[in-house]
């Protein structure tokens, strides 16, 4: 039975080991980072199987507008399983009907977006990070 909890504090550490047993392309070798990205979010929401973390959503919102799905990662043992879905699922559930939930999805993950009710834009531009 898997669990979610919405704004829980996450260790790192675990959050690194989920981000790479994900596939998902991170900074887990800079956990200061990693534990920043999650203290700045607004909603965060994790699934866990007992004790252990097995995915993470985190994003960034105004609750009025806009809502930025910055991560969602899923270790690959525990994919395909529905959890991805609900971890979407309550974001928009926190953020409300109102409210656009936006991401920029990793060339690995484009066919799964639609599958759970994401329409691609193509009038989207970005200004990488450095590093």
């Amino acid at each position: 039975m898997i669990e979610y909890r919405e704004n829980q504090p996450l260790e790192p550490i675990e959050v690194a080991r989920v981000f790479e047993a994900s596939g998902i392309s991170r900074p887990t070798k800079d956990i200061p980072r990693i534990a920043q990205m999650f203290a700045n979010a607004n909603v965060v929401i994790s699934a866990w199987d007992g004790a252990r973390l097995i995915g993470v959503s985190r994003a960034l919102t105004d609750y009025s507008y806009c809502c930025y799905l910055s991560d969602l990662a899923v270790d690959v043992a525990y994919q395909k399983h529905g959890i991805g879905r609900e971890l979407i699922r309550r974001t928009q559930s926190i953020i409300g009907e109102e409210v656009s939930l936006i991401l920029m999805s990793a060339p690995g993950a484009m066919a799964y977006y639609p599958k759970v009710g994401f329409a691609l834009a193509d009038n989207a531009y970005v200004i990488r990070r450095k590093r």
